[in-house]
């Protein structure tokens, strides 16, 4: 009887004692939101810290005009990489879904349809938010998933009156058989936001008219569109993103004829292609830009300073020459400049990134003015983003005349 009782006291001992730690380790872990950055879309090289110290601000400033505005390759080539990179985001940018939602479509819209599909595919709640479901949408209809496409149209639960929904949710009940439906809901899309291309793809396949007209191929709606109804689309001039996704391969690198400028500076440009040009000879175009004659000044000019802007630290006499080199200012505004000179010198990459850009969407598809591109160079450069300064300093090498 007492063995029993010593038996009963000892298992409930030994209970308290192993339990009492089980218990302890115990935690309830409140999980942050994910960041509209941290997906990757594609291997890009750049370092986990590229958003550090960026203001959320001017990430939601700039990344819809990166979506919308024709921009220069150099340009959309940066745009792409640090879009793609999987990185922590800005502070504040937790559970932030138009970010994320602009992220992608900016992605879509420069032509890395692959990166933003794979950003996509790992991002939750598309039916909370008209702008990731808008990007899902457009990167399956860019890839010919009509179905995933209506799928996520039907699934959305915030913005579904808005215009682009609508056009896509009448194309969806026509695929899907319901034609008194389909041509009630392109009614109401037309009185809303009247759009002449979709009126007359759309009023063409709820007619059943096929092969008539020209193909249109702004976006995934109307790839989509023009597909269902034979259309020659090879006629048709697409806009990045289709153009992206009919390839069906990445956005190659831009690559730049400088055969025109580089017997004149010393073959400078094509070391560009490699790296940095030695310090000797980027002092020797410094110089013989500061001494040439009228007609090559400009021109010797802009060379040295684009390839100037490269450098971390000239040589005094390469600065006291450049000084009085005649190059007018560019276009930014004053702040911005300031803005990006800062980021520059903190080596906030991200930051440093998406006011150059910023300054590009402005600038359009020609580039931007000289006095702007030599600043940015620079402030690439000294960000950190050596390769994307030198395909900038190459595509303003090219442009010169």
């Amino acid at each position: 009887m007492l063995r029993t009782v010593l038996n009963t006291a000892l298992l409930a001992a030994a209970v308290a004692i192993t339990g009492a730690p089980a218990r302890a380790q115990v935690e309830v872990t409140q999980l942050s939101a994910p960041d509209a950055f941290s997906t990757p879309g594609r291997m890009t090289g750049l370092p986990d810290d590229l958003w550090r110290g960026t203001p959320i601000e001017t990430a939601r400033k700039v990344l819809p005009l990166l979506a919308e505005k024709p921009l220069s390759p150099a340009a959309a080539a940066l745009a792409r990489r640090v879009l793609a990179t999987g990185a922590k985001g800005p502070t504040g940018s937790e559970g932030d879904e138009g970010l994320a939602g602009a992220r992608a479509s900016a992605l879509i819209g420069l032509g890395d349809v692959i990166a933003a599909a794979k950003i996509l595919d790992r991002t939750a709640a598309l039916d909370r938010s008209s702008d990731l479901s808008r990007a899902a949408a457009e990167a399956a209809l860019l890839t010919g998933d009509t179905a995933r496409a209506c799928s996520v149209a039907d699934s959305l639960s915030e913005g579904r009156g808005e215009a682009y929904w609508l056009r896509l949710r009448a194309y969806c009940q026509d695929l899907a058989g319901q034609a008194g439906q389909a041509q009630l809901t392109f009614d109401l899309a037309q009185s809303q936001a009247r759009d002449a291309t979709y009126g007359r793809l759309m009023g063409a396949k709820l007619a059943g008219v096929a092969g008539t007209g020209a193909a249109s191929l702004r976006n995934g709606l109307d790839l989509a569109l023009s597909r269902d109804l034979g259309l020659d689309i090879a006629a048709a001039k697409p806009a990045p993103a289709v153009a992206a996704a009919l390839s069906g391969a990445e956005p190659p690198e831009p690559d730049y004829d400088v055969s025109a400028i580089d017997p004149d500076i010393g073959g400078l440009a094509s070391l560009l292609r490699l790296g940095m040009p030695p310090p000797t000879g980027v002092s020797a175009l410094v110089a013989a830009a500061g001494d040439a004659d009228t007609k090559a000044r400009a021109r010797l000019q802009a060379a040295a300073l684009l390839v100037a802007a490269l450098s971390a630290d000239l040589p005094p006499e390469d600065r006291a020459r450049i000084a009085g080199f005649a190059t007018p200012e560019g276009k930014a505004p004053a702040g911005r400049n300031l803005a990006l000179v800062e980021a520059a010198a903190g080596k906030r990459a991200g930051e440093a990134a998406l006011l150059a850009l910023w300054t590009c969407a402005e600038a359009g598809e020609g580039g931007p003015a000289l006095g702007d591109r030599v600043r940015i160079v620079h402030a690439l450069a000294a960000a950190g983003l050596m390769a994307d300064a030198r395909t900038f300093a190459l595509e303003g090498l090219a442009g010169l005349k």
